[in-house]
């Protein structure tokens, strides 16, 4: 009895040793198929669903690690329903404590308009989002000016310096801006500092030097080669600087030195940031605190000089929403306000976004407006930074173009701000990207800016900007060959993914 199991024993493995590829290959579909009924009844966005079947069809065993690595859904996982628990818990306190609400004027809806009064109460219902009506609002175009005024900023800091950012580079501007934070912290500021642990990288050394020098600082869920690897997807793509409670970045320009001109790059970057005063600062602080929380797993301790109450002198006060989103938030708040403002647009909307790979609802609703008469334009790169994203963004311009929207292809270098323009009274200037990512996989957030005077600005910058571009022509576009059409909607098919 023995010698016969033996024996069937041997026989298996002489079959699997002779057939290696077709029982892995068995195995793989066995996988696939059991794996690909678990994603159907998720019930999810069907393009992102066929993706990943596509994904698991075609490609044995590689299907199964992109699916690993990418295609899990963690808004609803025990770690993100936590933090989203906790942080509508903290924020009331802490609205109750430092008063951050301010009261809701009469005349709002009259003065900014019905369609835009929408955007507000969508934002304040969805994240209870608080609307400031006191800030000082300084726009800053590329990182020459931002980093100008940010140096000086960080280094009159006598409190606190709380900083959150999706790239942060050990390169000549990283080491200058990190030097400061040091140089801070041993002045007795306290100085906080968190980091996307994929899109920074940050040399060892550097950390060590941080931390001896009392730089408090965390990567943004570290990804490592274990049972994190799920998380690599779910990234903090948020840019932030809180300074002394009082002073506020936020926008799309990251802490590296090729987002700076004034470096020998080798490449022209074109973005645009902002710098706060006032009540918003407060909503920037919020969402740093609660990312810190989440980053370090060790809850901070509230300080009043967290929330001064200091209003800036300013002539032309400017109302100001920030919008945060991820996948901590029960519904995607920047691409739902994006959609509502475009939506009760009633003239003319620009946009400017280095990756363009709308969802259905936001594709639809900029065609509906073209093809209703209104000036609809969007700016994108010339050439992206990712051949895929390039490939995926350019799928869309034929419609775009037939449905009466109006490409701009940027070449003077490579344009990476994200800006929309509303008619004359709603902007929004962010992280956040006009592609499927943004919206629904990684940590945005954005400045919902209500000021006729803001709009006027970005609007002069948005035709700046058009004069080192190209307007797409359709039936030059049509004409395009076979090959780049395949490459385009094979990319596209990949858009949830890049």
């Amino acid at each position: 009895m023995i010698r016969a199991v033996f024996k069937l024993m041997d026989s298996i493995l002489t079959f699997i040793h002779k057939n290696l590829w077709l029982v892995l290959l068995a195995v793989n579909y066995i996988l696939v198929i059991a794996l690909s009924f678990f994603i159907l009844l998720k019930n999810k966005n069907p393009v992102k669903t066929l993706s990943f079947l596509f994904a698991l069809a075609v490609l044995p065993f590689l299907g199964l690690v992109v699916y690993y690595l990418f295609g899990q859904d963690y808004r609803k996982s025990k770690i993100f329903e936590k933090k989203y628990f906790l942080d509508n818990e903290r924020i009331k306190d802490w609205r109750a404590n430092f008063k951050l609400d301010q009261e809701e004027r009469d005349d709002f809806e009259e003065t900014y308009g019905e369609g835009i009064f929408k955007v507000y109460k969508l934002l304040k219902n969805n994240q209870k989002a608080v609307l400031t009506f006191d800030n000082d609002v300084e726009l800053l175009i590329n990182g020459e000016e931002k980093f100008k005024r940010l140096r000086d900023d960080l280094r009159n800091a006598s409190v606190c310096i709380h900083m959150e950012y999706f790239v942060l580079f050990s390169d000549a501007l990283g080491n200058e801006i990190m030097n400061i934070l040091m140089d801070k912290a041993r002045e007795g500021v306290k100085v906080r500092l968190v980091y996307d642990d994929v899109g920074s990288n940050i040399a060892n050394s550097m950390k060590r030097k941080m931390t001896k020098a009392g730089v408090e600082h965390y990567a943004f869920m570290p990804v490592l080669f274990s049972n994190s690897t799920g998380k690599l997807n779910y990234r903090d793509h948020r840019k932030i600087v809180v300074i002394d409670g009082i002073i506020g970045y936020v926008g799309g320009i990251n802490m590296a030195q090729r987002y700076d001109n004034s470096y020998d790059n080798p490449r022209y970057w074109r973005d645009t940031h902002l710098r706060l005063r006032g009540g918003a600062v407060g909503s920037l602080q919020s969402s740093f605190l609660l990312n810190w929380n989440f980053a370090s797993n060790n809850e901070i301790e509230i300080e009043k000089a967290f929330f001064p109450k200091e209003k800036p002198q300013t002539e032309r006060p400017v109302a100001v929403q920030i919008a945060a989103s991820g996948p901590d938030t029960d519904w995607a708040n920047i691409m739902e306000a994006i959609f509502s403002a475009i939506s009760s647009a009633k003239e003319r909307i620009y946009i400017t976004s280095p990756y363009f790979m709308p969802n259905d609802a936001i594709l639809t609703a900029l065609a509906t407006g073209a093809r209703s008469g209104l000036d609809v334009r969007v700016i994108i790169p010339y050439e992206s930074d990712s051949w895929a994203a390039q490939y995926a963004s350019d799928s869309y311009i034929a419609y775009c173009l037939e449905s009466g929207i109006k490409i701009y292809r940027y070449h003077k270098g490579f344009i990476h701000a994200k800006t929309m323009v509303i008619d004359d009274i709603f902007s929004t200037v962010g992280t956040a990207n006009l592609d499927y990512r943004s919206f629904s996989i990684n940590f945005e957030i954005n400045a919902m800016l209500y000021s006729k005077e803001i709009n006027r600005r970005l609007t002069e910058v948005f035709f700046d900007d058009l004069k080192a571009c190209e307007e797409v022509d359709l039936v030059r576009w049509n004409n395009r060959g076979l090959v780049r059409k395949l490459k385009e909607s094979f990319s596209r098919l990949w858009a949830p993914l890049l």
